[in-house]
């Protein structure tokens, strides 16, 4: 099998092909750590999956779940921020107006000034 590498000697580091299943139990990708509730904790990856994908290798960090942290809580700070950036993505940049929505980034203005006509329209 192109990807059955468990003690790391083609890849750098022990690769389990995707195909096969599920990762090692003790082992989670990223998005595996975030679905329990957990993070990697700044540690390096010990394994990866491997897969092809339009001819290309392609490659998912594994790392191991007895040392990963809780996920850190979201802080009335980082709230406010998320707030901030997702309110200065409703503003038109023609009108300059928060139009309750993000405007089509491939249009380039809201519904209001595309409908109107008095956009630049992208090219």
């Amino acid at each position: 099998m192109r990807f059955w590498d468990p003690t790391g000697a083609r890849y750098g580091l022990p690769t389990w092909p995707w195909t096969l299943g599920p990762s090692p139990d003790h082992m989670a990708t990223e998005r595996q750590l975030k679905a329990r509730g957990l993070r990697p904790g700044g540690q390096d990856p010990t394994g990866q999956l491997g897969w092809l994908r339009g001819g290309e290798e392609r490659f998912a960090a594994l790392y191991p779940v007895e040392l990963a942290l809780p996920k850190r809580p979201m802080t009335p700070a980082k709230w406010a921020a998320v707030r901030k950036a997702c309110a200065a993505r409703r503003i038109c940049p023609d009108c300059r107006r928060d139009v309750g929505y993000e405007p089509s980034r491939r249009l380039g203005a809201c519904n209001d000034c595309t409908a109107s006509g008095s956009y630049a329209a992208a090219a």
